[in-house]
């Protein structure tokens, strides 16, 4: 069991605790040992038993229990209080806007154990009977259940990735080869997805049969065209049947339902006995569009005035820019992530731990800046010819103003200016702190610019032409955060920032080493958007990084 895994299950605990009602200062007890678990810089499982309750946060019974869980693997007071709680109660800490002391009121005062339920009650607005659920609080909690009920059954990119080589290579092996195709979703390289889908040159007749075993998959749909299964783990797989043709097959279901009625209305022949995509796109006069940009009807009009541009690939990244080492919240030291980078073949590392700010993440106090920078300027001795650039994740303040002095902003060669506070806030809030932060001379990336977790936070509400103009006029480039849970900037803007002449930088927010490997979803999402190595500043060679650097 990792420390990661112990301090979630504290962490669980605590929450847990709170919703029983239990004594706030033993469940806060909790929450503290979850905090400095995260935060230690070895693994439990390699600590001597008796040297455990030593370490800070983790003295006494709870040292116990994690010994309890590294012997055992297991828990058993959480274990005993999941076990006393409905299962429904236990979803709602999902639910974004409620936290354990709410449920609390939910579950023993509002006499609710379901998600469903609550969902109900604030319809019926029940909720504002209660202290401390008012109006805005009620539709809060209804916005949070909707998001949260909407995006269940739905994967990450990444995620569905994961599960893409078994089942094509399973679905190979039932039907053969050249008999079936991927599509949809997935072959537009969609960020978040529902189903992974495939063409299947078979009857459903046929189809069915073969996905009789022990333990078949759920059969959700079964019509003339297609069958919907629902596998073990909780993805929907559509599988279409009874196409005669792949290249047809494949093209009318991997374009958004909004370019194929584009496409087959403007060119109604095109589709008709090709053998190839490729021979669909002649037929229409066009070029070939990849899969990723089939998604907007516009790029029809685009593809007939000019060539489509080479997209950029994730060769094209020479230098990994936004990255964390364990001066802040990262797992690897300086040294670790600067040959990481080397082994990988990158040519440099922007390091940018968080600032004093971010607490939470052991930001970077101004004397702790000076000493990373002497660490920097003897590791760039070391490891010449790579470089490390001196950088810093630099918060942006509730009122748009930066975490530091003016002087200790201009001892960086760079600065990634972020939001991580204050994340509720109104258009009007959101666009003051962001625009007053790019007009900062010291900034020069605006990091992940709404904030959002795919599938679990919708970020701050953003006005992205007010917001790219801004970049613009202040020469601030805007990332693309290569996180899979993230990629912001939305791949939708970046025609608009193109047209608007501002640089973008496909960065992985490492805190890893294996976090450079990250910088693939990147990619992926910003061909979607139609973005060249040209107009990415971490496809910048050393030189030209450095060239960059020395003018901003």
């Amino acid at each position: 069991m990792d420390n990661a895994l112990i301090a979630d299950n504290f962490s669980l605990l605590s929450k847990l605790m709170d919703i029983h009602g239990e004594n706030a200062f033993k469940t806060r007890s909790y929450s503290i040992a979850a905090y400095h678990i995260e935060n230690l810089d070895t693994p439990l499982r390699d600590t001597p038993h008796e040297l455990i309750p030593g370490i800070r946060g983790l003295s006494g019974s709870i040292g116990q229990k994690v010994i309890e869980m590294l012997d055992t693997g297991k828990l058993s007071v959480l274990d005993e209080l999941i076990a006393s709680t409905p299962p429904g109660v236990i979803e709602m800490l999902h639910i974004k806007g409620i936290g354990p002391k709410k449920i609390h009121t939910i579950w023993k005062e509002m006499e609710i154990e379901t998600v469903g339920e609550l969902l109900y009650a604030c319809d019926e607005n029940r909720l504002t009977r209660f202290k401390g659920f008012g109006e805005k609080t009620q539709q809060n909690i209804r916005e949070g259940i909707e998001y949260y009920m909407q995006h269940q059954g739905h994967f990450l990119f990444a995620e569905m990735e994961v599960f893409f080589p078994q089942i094509d290579g399973y679905l190979r092996k039932l039907f053969g080869e050249n008999n079936v195709a991927v599509t949809g979703a997935y072959r537009r390289q969609d960020l978040t997805l529902e189903q992974l889908e495939y063409i299947v040159l078979a009857p459903a007749t046929e189809v069915k049969p073969k996905f009789v075993s022990a333990q078949p998959p759920e059969l959700l749909e079964d019509t003339e065209h297609s069958l919907l299964y629902k596998l073990r783990n909780g993805l929907k797989l559509r599988l279409y049947t009874g196409e005669t043709n792949m290249a047809e097959a494949q093209f009318r279901h991997t374009g958004s339902a909004d370019f194929i009625a584009a496409f087959e209305s403007r060119y109604p022949q095109a589709l008709a006995g090709s053998k190839t995509e490729a021979d669909v796109f002649a037929k229409a006069g066009l070029p070939h569009i990849p899969p990723c940009l089939r998604e907007l009807p516009g790029i029809l009009d685009l593809a007939k005035d000019k060539p489509i541009p080479d997209l950029i690939q994730p060769g094209d990244i020479k230098g990994i820019i936004h990255s964390h080492s364990t001066w802040s919240d990262g797992s690897n030291t300086l040294e670790e992530m600067a040959r990481g980078c080397m082994d990988k073949g990158f040519e440099y590392l922007v390091i940018s731990d968080h600032s004093k700010a971010a607490a939470y993440a052991k930001g970077l106090s101004e004397e702790r800046i000076r000493q990373q920078h002497e660490e920097i300027d003897r590791l760039n001795q070391q490891l010449a010819p790579f470089r490390i650039f001196k950088s810093i994740e630099c918060d942006i303040l509730n009122d748009g103003s930066l975490d530091y002095t003016d002087d200790v902003l201009a001892s960086f060669d760079l600065v990634i200016a972020s939001v991580h506070s204050n994340l509720k806030m109104t258009e009007e809030k959101a666009m003051m702190r962001l625009i007053k932060a790019v007009s900062h001379p010291a900034v020069t990336i605006l990091g992940h610019p709404t904030g959002r977790l795919l599938l679990s936070r919708r970020g701050y509400p953003v006005d992205h032409r007010m917001l790219i103009d801004a970049c613009a006029a202040h020469g601030v480039v805007l990332e693309i955060n290569a996180h899979p849970r993230r990629l912001d900037l939305d791949w939708q803007w970046i025609p608009y920032a193109l047209e608007k002449n501002v640089l973008l930088s496909i960065n992985p927010d490492a805190h890893s080493i294996e976090g450079f490997e990250d910088i693939r979803y990147g990619v992926l999402a910003a061909q979607k958007g139609g973005l060249e190595k040209r107009f990415n500043l971490s496809s910048k060679s050393l030189a030209e990084f450095e060239a960059f650097v020395k003018k901003v």
